[in-house]
């Protein structure tokens, strides 16, 4: 247990070691015992708070949250307030200061209030508040506090960090899709309506599309006797089908596409715009599927319609943010255990204590056992060893955050895009209708270019969004000269990305897809 001084300890220690020293210098004993005895009094204030910290601590100290939920749901850009309780079980009064939630970094976490004065036996109830900047799981993995005890006679000497660590997970969701999944209706109030638009093809129906004559094939059923009659020749009624869009929406999940700060990357508008479209079509019973991709397929979820579909289109949004899987995080094995390590330390009784830094093995045994208090229940992630998914699943389950990988996966998702729109455009079953591609525009030869060709040949509407790259950066004044080295940076950066969309619009207008940039739908 770490004991950290007060600036009033440190004054006083200071005070009675320059005393002391005066002492020894003008040779008068009187002086050098007072000195002694202010640099004594903070010795014995160390073991008096460590004591009473070790008491508080014993007789039961703790923080339990108020809700009966483990993971709560928000739509990003979204400040939520939950509620914690600290319960003071000890015969100590107490201080709390610095009382602050950790929670992962996509979070904006504030406690209020900050500094707690607990009575013996009592409890006390605290806000936290929650702001969700960026789509995913994330993990608020407890609170933290310095503990000064509070003597009779004034201020305390020492304070004492603790953490508590209690797992609480939050699930951010789309703005648009988090309004229609946590819709409170049921029934028949969350039907979509039963008219569709009129569809160019044939089938059966209750509107009459048109007459003309017999042809072989055409079925009894549909002739027109009366008007066979009037016309002397057989007539037959060719039926309206009212038919709903099929609509596929493909989003490129790279790494490189979160660079910039969290709710302004060029990914987190892209989800956004994602999860207003799928809202938008399943409103209208349209019938959505959606493919996530990177260097692998990482969701592929086939055309439905409905509120069960919405919500796991959203889930599946959420999880794009992830960056477990191994060939898209920049951790090796034991950095990832390392984390574990860190991680599972205060929740494990025996403190891990029993295993071994090297043992990574037995480290991974007791993750998978503690993750029974993990808020989430992800999938289990992609690694090269059993040993390295279980690390990796550990992490994933509460929410705890890891870089991406430096190095892009452009050339291998839009490899990954190729055989995804070709499976959209062999599918007999469910012919797409609408096609919304998110992602940079390919290059000249690269083998999309052939499918969109064929898709387009079969009357698909492809729309095609480009990620807002410059939105990540600021944009250089007009009429001001950069003088610093990052504006210099950000203006030549923003330039570039400028320029690229150029370019990338013209390769899109050539095959005849509309090409437009991504909307923000969430102020930065």
């Amino acid at each position: 247990m770490r004991l950290h001084p007060t600036r009033a300890t440190f004054h006083v220690a200071l005070a009675g070691a320059a005393v002391a020293s005066m002492g020894v210098a003008l040779r008068l004993g009187a002086v050098v015992a007072f000195g002694g005895a202010m640099i004594l009094a903070v010795a014995v204030g160390r073991a008096f708070a460590l004591s009473a910290v070790t008491r508080l601590r014993a007789a039961g100290f703790e923080m339990v949250w108020s809700t009966s939920k483990r993971v709560l749901r928000v739509a990003r850009g979204e400040t939520v307030t939950f509620g914690a309780e600290l319960r003071n079980r000890s015969g100590d009064e107490m201080r709390g200061i610095s009382l602050r939630a950790i929670a992962s970094s996509m979070l904006e976490a504030k406690v209020e209030p900050e500094t707690v004065d607990l009575l013996p036996n009592s409890r006390l109830e605290v806000q936290v508040s929650v702001l969700a900047k960026r789509v995913g799981r994330w993990g608020v993995h407890g609170m933290a506090l310095e503990v000064r005890g509070i003597p009779a006679g004034g201020e305390a000497l020492y304070e004492v960090p603790l953490m508590f660590a209690n797992p609480f997970g939050v699930e951010v969701f789309p703005r648009a899709l988090h309004a229609l999944v946590t819709s409170p209706r049921g029934g028949r109030s969350r039907r979509a309506a039963e008219a569709g638009r009129a569809a160019p093809a044939l089938g059966e129906g209750d509107e009459i599309r048109e007459l003309r004559e017999h042809v072989p094939g055409d079925p009894f059923k549909r002739i027109a006797w009366k008007a066979s009659a009037r016309r002397g020749r057989l007539i037959v009624r060719d039926m309206e089908r009212e038919e709903r869009d099929v609509v596929w929406l493909m989003l490129d999940a790279s790494v490189e596409l979160w660079a910039g700060p969290e709710g302004r990357a060029p990914l987190d508008d892209m989800v956004d715009e994602v999860s207003a479209l799928a809202a938008r079509h399943l409103a209208r019973g349209d019938r959505v599927g959606l493919a996530v991709l990177a260097s692998r397929p990482r969701t592929w979820l086939t055309p439905a319609a409905g509120a069960s579909h919405a919500v796991k289109i959203a889930a599946a949004l959420a999880s794009a943010a992830s960056m477990i899987d191994v060939d898209r995080c920049e951790l090796d094995e034991w950095e990832i255990a390392q984390r574990v390590s860190e991680h599972a330390r205060p929740l494990d009784p025996r403190g891990l204590h029993d295993i071994p830094k090297s043992n990574l093995d037995l480290l991974a045994t007791r993750a998978q056992a503690l993750r029974a208090r993990a808020p989430f229940a992800p999938r289990v992630p992609f690694a090269t060893t059993s040993r390295e998914q279980q690390l990796r699943h550990y992490v994933a389950a509460f929410g705890i955050e890891v870089p991406p990988r430096v190095e892009g996966e452009r050339d291998k998702t839009h490899a990954t895009m190729a055989g995804a729109l070709d499976m959209i455009f062999n599918d007999k079953k469910a012919r797409a209708s609408v096609l919304y591609i998110f992602s940079p525009a390919p290059a000249p030869t690269s083998d999309i270019l052939g499918v969109i060709r064929r898709l387009r040949a079969r009357h698909v509407d492809v729309r095609w969004s480009l990620p807002p790259f410059e939105r990540a950066v600021t944009p250089p004044e007009a009429g001001v000269t950069p003088t610093r080295v990052r504006e210099v940076v950000d203006e030549a950066v923003w330039l570039r990305a400028v320029a690229a969309r150029t370019r990338a619009e013209k390769i899109l207008r050539r095959l005849g897809v509309r090409p437009r940039v991504t909307e923000r739908r969430i102020a930065g």
